[in-house]
Protein backbone atom coordinates (compact mmCIF):
# COMPACT_ATOMS: atom_id res chain seq x y z
CA UNK A 1 0.00 0.00 0.00
CA UNK A 2 1.00 3.73 -0.56
CA UNK A 3 0.24 7.07 0.34
CA UNK A 4 1.48 10.49 -1.65
CA UNK A 5 3.42 13.12 -0.15
CA UNK A 6 5.15 16.11 -0.82
CA UNK A 7 5.90 19.64 0.25
CA UNK A 8 2.89 22.47 0.14
CA UNK A 9 4.30 25.35 -1.69
CA UNK A 10 2.73 28.12 0.40
CA UNK A 11 4.27 27.27 3.36
CA UNK A 12 7.05 24.17 2.90
CA UNK A 13 4.77 21.87 5.49
CA UNK A 14 4.60 18.45 4.55
CA UNK A 15 1.13 17.31 2.62
CA UNK A 16 -0.41 14.41 1.85
CA UNK A 17 -2.87 13.92 -0.51
CA UNK A 18 -6.10 12.10 1.18
CA UNK A 19 -8.49 9.61 -0.63
CA UNK A 20 -9.83 12.06 -3.02
CA UNK A 21 -6.77 13.76 -3.90
CA UNK A 22 -6.94 16.84 -1.66
CA UNK A 23 -3.82 17.89 0.51
CA UNK A 24 -3.87 17.39 4.56
CA UNK A 25 -1.58 17.92 6.81
CA UNK A 26 -1.77 14.61 8.69
CA UNK A 27 -0.53 11.35 8.24
CA UNK A 28 -3.62 9.98 9.74
CA UNK A 29 -5.93 11.36 6.70
CA UNK A 30 -3.76 10.34 3.88
CA UNK A 31 -5.18 8.30 1.46
CA UNK A 32 -3.77 4.52 1.35
CA UNK A 33 -3.56 3.20 -1.92
CA UNK A 34 -3.26 0.23 -3.97
CA UNK A 35 0.06 0.41 -5.98
CA UNK A 36 -1.92 1.20 -9.51
CA UNK A 37 -4.15 3.90 -8.01
CA UNK A 38 -1.10 5.40 -6.11
CA UNK A 39 0.15 6.10 -9.25
CA UNK A 40 -2.63 8.11 -10.62
CA UNK A 41 -2.70 10.14 -7.47
CA UNK A 42 0.78 10.46 -7.57
CA UNK A 43 -0.01 12.06 -11.30
CA UNK A 44 -2.83 14.15 -10.48
CA UNK A 45 -1.00 15.53 -7.54
CA UNK A 46 2.07 16.24 -9.92
CA UNK A 47 -0.18 18.31 -12.15
CA UNK A 48 -0.80 20.76 -9.24
CA UNK A 49 2.23 22.33 -8.76
CA UNK A 50 0.70 25.30 -7.37
CA UNK A 51 -0.29 22.73 -3.69
CA UNK A 52 1.69 19.49 -4.07
CA UNK A 53 5.63 20.66 -4.38
CA UNK A 54 7.75 17.76 -5.71
CA UNK A 55 4.98 14.64 -4.64
CA UNK A 56 6.02 10.95 -4.19
CA UNK A 57 5.24 7.81 -3.24
CA UNK A 58 5.59 6.47 0.22
CA UNK A 59 5.06 2.49 1.24
CA UNK A 60 3.00 2.14 4.39
CA UNK A 61 1.36 -0.34 6.59
CA UNK A 62 -1.86 1.88 7.54
CA UNK A 63 -0.78 4.54 8.25
CA UNK A 64 2.55 4.18 9.68
CA UNK A 65 5.34 4.47 7.12
CA UNK A 66 7.23 1.33 5.64
CA UNK A 67 9.94 0.17 3.74
CA UNK A 68 13.75 1.76 3.37
CA UNK A 69 11.97 5.14 3.77
CA UNK A 70 10.63 4.90 6.82
CA UNK A 71 12.90 6.69 9.04
CA UNK A 72 12.52 9.71 7.41
CA UNK A 73 9.05 9.43 6.57
CA UNK A 74 8.09 9.14 10.11
CA UNK A 75 10.47 11.63 10.85
CA UNK A 76 8.41 14.30 8.37
CA UNK A 77 4.93 13.44 9.60
CA UNK A 78 5.80 14.39 12.91
CA UNK A 79 6.93 17.82 11.71
CA UNK A 80 10.38 19.84 12.00
CA UNK A 81 13.28 18.67 13.91
CA UNK A 82 14.47 22.15 14.33
CA UNK A 83 13.48 24.25 16.41
CA UNK A 84 12.50 22.18 19.10
CA UNK A 85 15.43 22.17 20.75
CA UNK A 86 15.73 25.99 20.56
CA UNK A 87 12.83 26.75 23.05
CA UNK A 88 14.65 24.85 25.66
CA UNK A 89 17.58 26.83 25.45
CA UNK A 90 15.46 30.09 25.61
CA UNK A 91 13.60 28.99 28.97
CA UNK A 92 17.07 28.25 30.72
Amino acid sequence: MKIVTANRLSDGRVIYADANGAPVESLSLAGVFEPEAAEVVLAEAARNPAVFVNPYLVEVAGHSPSGRDRLKETIRSTGPTVGNSLHAHETA
